[in-house]
This record gives structure tokens, C-alpha cells and sequence, in this order.
């Protein structure tokens, strides 16, 4: 079949790979063209694809990346797999409204699209198919089949990849649902398919939403455990030997990425919309986790003043900015820590094996006339040196961060090495560790 991708992110791109894999003729397309310049030349982003799975695809035509739309003709399954990130609390829309219209110029009788992005329930059936009928002229469940299936991606994980995660399947009538499943059917080992496309888009908001609120609950904790004396992670390991009725959630210094907390927060938007109702637990939660980054620079800071070390003028490094496997560093809590401490006046530096991992911050005082609340992953500009976490680093450092868990095994296949903890501890004079990697007299956990 010939098979188009919109989208050559973190899902589109591994999503297009698999496809061509089992045989199907594949276009990856994406509106960045120098992403696509880069697929084309066997360049995937790091934590994504290896190169040695695209480029023999490449080579024998099974993958063709584009951001041409006239690649698009043709297609007998069309898949967006594009971003639907949050302006000022509001899902936008624009890049799966802008697949929409681009595949409906292309949609052909007995075609089928599937909807893999975000969103909130009835996006499918409400926004997605007038739109796709508007382009083409035809109507969906008669003419085309129309369903969803939302992504399960995690970007470097050694264990669960596309092909072995249950793949949720959905249509907006039998014979769409029995169209999507028969081509998911072909890339992943189990599909699972639910009765509605309302309960596919729900499913993903539902996994969000466990992991955003779960994560606020014990980051609320931590800060409440610290202030009482108590070791929260030692409580939290002791209540995971329960055998029934919980399940671990670790601390840390906040949330970030594709999909926590923007995923959670379409259902406030969705629900105070339709029903005229607020979805206070994730509110909470959304307020909780973005709390977290001002948390730990406050913790610095009272760490440094024990030591008689002001914030302004200390030199502290940030362990692992990127935000997880992959690499990325969009809506990393990294970026708020820096922008706090560096407007306080201290000299920050950053230090991640990922080669794609960046922290952008307003420089001090309100630079470039951004206030405190500019989003850098949305706008980001240079504001932090990046360096090797080398002894003579952190030795210089007055304080040291660990943000994310950068392990060895979480460099399998990629281009990096994982943090040496040992050095950390051995070098550093102070550590601020918020995810319990580290130990010795000079670490103090979050």
C-alpha cells in the first residue's frame, strides 16, 4: 500500500519506518524542510530512529521523506501524527486542521486516515471529518474510512518499542475500525480495539492524566516529607512492596516533554467547553508540577546560604536539561531553573550526553524584555554555556543539579554515554539530586 505520514516527529518518524519495513511504499512528510533535508540524507534525530534503520529504506525507495504536498497524492492510508500543543490553556489545532486540508485534496474513495495526534474526545468524528469531506468531496464511512488511534510512543526505551506496545484501534463504523486495524495489524504485534473513536482519543488523555496527576501527588509530598524530616522515597519504596492497590511514582523537579502536562490539559479545556465544568485534579496537578522548578532553586539557595555562598555570582551546573531518552529539552523544567537562577544572578552551565539536548533562557533582569513567564521552549533564545561533565567541571562548581536519570542503558543505540555518578559524587562539592542517582556526604536529595 502506499502510505503517507504527516508528521516526521518523535511518532510520525518511527511510525513511517516501521510502515515501510513491512513492506509498504512511505511518505514522511513534514512542513520543516530542513528536518526533511536531514532524514533524506540517512540524518534521523537522536533518540529517535537509528540511522542504520532508515538508511537502507533510503536506498531502496520503501521511504521517501517530503515536504512537497504533491508527494501526497495517490495514498491508500494517510496517518497525522503532528503536535497539538497548548496557547494560553487552548489545544491548538492548526497543524492537524492544516493535515486535514492538505489530505483532502489527495483523499481518494476506499482511502483510509487515522488519527494518531492528541485530542480531546469527538476530534475525530467532529473537526477531523467535516474537514477531510470539505477537501475531497466525499463522505466519510461511505466513501472513506475515518479512524483514531493514539500514539505510545517512548522515545528511547529499550523494552517497549512500536512493534511489541498494544496498538488502541478505532473507527468511526465497522468497516473503518476493521480498515484501521488491518494496517496496524501489520506493523504491531496486538491491537486493541475500542468502540468508538471517542474512547481511543479519551484512552490517551487517561494515561496522561494518571501519570501528570500520580506525579504531582508525590512531588507535593517530597516537599512536604523534606520540611517534616522524612525520607519520601524511602516511604515511597517501602509502599511499592504492597502487592495490590499502588503502584511507584518517583519526585522530581518537574515535568516536561511532548506530552505531560500539555495531553492532561485538554480536558479542562474540553470539559469547562462542552459542559461547563472544571477538571480540578488536573488543574491541581498542573499547578503542583510547575511549582517544582521553583521548588528546587529554592532548595539550592538555602543549600548555598548554609554554605555561605550567595546564589548570585555561584557557579552551578545542571545535570541532564533534556527532559528524557530522547534527548529533548522542549518545556524541560530545566529551562525555568535556569532562567531563575541565572535572573538571580548566578553564572549556570549545562551538561547532557545527548547530543541534541539544549537549555535557551532569557539572560538576567528581564533581557530582551521577556518576563518571567515566557515559555522558552516555545521562543527560546541562548542565555547558558553547554559544557562536558568532566571532573574539572564539577569540581569548579559551587553546586551541582541532577535533573534527569541519563544512565548508560538509556544511551543504547544512540550517540552519547550515560552521567558516571561515581565522578559526580567523587567531584563535586555539593550536589542537589533530584532523582536519588547519587550518594555521599556532599549529596543532598530532593
Amino acid at each position: 500500500m502506499r502510505v503517507v505520514v504527516t508528521g516526521q516527529g518523535r511518532v510520525g518518524l518511527p511510525l513511517a519506518v516501521r510502515a515501510a519495513e513491512a513492506g509498504h511504499r512511505v511518505v514522511g512528510y513534514d512542513v520543516d524542510e530542513r528536518r526533511i533535508a536531514r532524514l533524506a540524507a540517512g540524518e534521523p534525530p537522536a533518540g529517535g530512529v537509528p540511522a542504520a534503520r532508515l538508511r537502507p529504506l533510503l536506498e531502496h525507495g520503501g521511504y521517501l521523506p517530503s515536504a512537497d504536498p504533491a508527494d501526497l497524492a495517490g495514498f491508500d492510508v494517510a496517518v497525522i501524527t503532528v503536535p497539538v500543543p497548548l496557547r494560553d490553556g487552548v489545544p491548538d489545532l492548526s497543524h492537524l486542521e492544516a493535515s486535514a486540508g492538505l489530505l483532502g485534496r489527495h483523499l481518494r474513495p476506499g482511502a483510509t486516515v487515522v488519527l494518531e495526534s492528541p485530542a480531546y474526545p469527538g476530534t475525530t468524528e467532529d473537526l477531523l471529518a467535516p474537514l477531510l469531506e470539505l477537501g475531497s468531496g466525499l463522505t466519510a464511512g461511505r466513501d472513506f474510512h475515518l479512524g483514531c488511534s493514539p500514539e505510545r510512543i517512548d522515545p528511547g526505551n529499550p523494552v517497549w518499542r512500536l512493534e511489541n506496545t498494544p496498538k488502541v484501534v478505532s473507527g468511526i463504523d465497522p468497516a473503518s475500525l476493521a480498515a484501521v486495524e488491518g494496517f496496524y495489524g501489520g506493523l504491531v504485534e496486538r491491537t486493541v480495539p475500542v468502540s468508538s473513536c471517542k474512547e481511543a482519543e479519551l484512552t490517551k488523555l487517561v494515561e496522561d492524566t494518571f501519570r501528570h496527576v500520580n506525579t504531582a501527588l508525590v512531588n507535593e509530598l517530597a516537599m512536604f516529607a523534606h520540611d517534616l524530616g522524612a525520607d519520601v522515597r524511602e516511604a515511597i519504596a517501602a509502599a511499592a512492596t504492597k502487592p495490590f492497590g499502588y503502584l511507584p511514582f518517583a519526585p522530581g523537579p518537574g515535568v516536561g516533554g511532548p506530552c505531560l502536562p500539555i495531553d492532561p490539559s485538554c480536558l479542562p479545556w474540553r470539559t469547562e467547553r462542552a459542559l461547563g465544568q472544571s477538571f480540578r485534579l488536573v488543574e491541581l496537578a498542573n499547578d503542583v508540577n510547575g511549582r517544582m522548578p521553583d521548588y528546587v532553586v529554592r532548595r539550592l539557595g538555602a543549600a548555598l546560604d548554609e554554605r555561605r555562598r550567595p546564589v548570585q555570582g555561584a557557579r552551578v551546573l545542571l545535570l541532564g536539561p533534556a527532559h528524557g531518552r530522547d534527548g529533548g529539552a522542549r518545556r524541560t523544567p530545566a529551562a525555568r531553573i535556569a532562567e531563575l537562577l541565572v535572573r538571580m544572578g548566578a553564572e549556570v552551565r549545562t551538561a547532557d550526553p545527548h547530543p541534541v539536548a539544549a537549555v535557551r533562557v532569557p539572560g538576567p533582569a528581564g533581557a530582551e524584555g521577556r518576563g518571567a513567564g515566557h515559555d522558552p521552549g516555545d521562543d527560546p533564545f541562548e542565555g547558558v554555556r553547554r559544557v562536558a561533565a568532566s571532573p574539572e567541571e564539577l569540581a569548579a562548581a559551587d553546586a551541582v543539579v541532577l535533573l534527569t536519570d541519563h544512565e548508560g542503558s538509556d544511551c543504547e543505540g544512540l550517540d552519547c554515554e550515560g552521567f558516571d555518578y561515581g565522578a559526580v559524587t567523587e567531584h563535586s562539592r555539593y550536589v542537589l539530586d533530584c532523582r536519588r542517582l547519587a550518594g555521599g556526604a556532599a549529596v543532598e536529595v530532593l
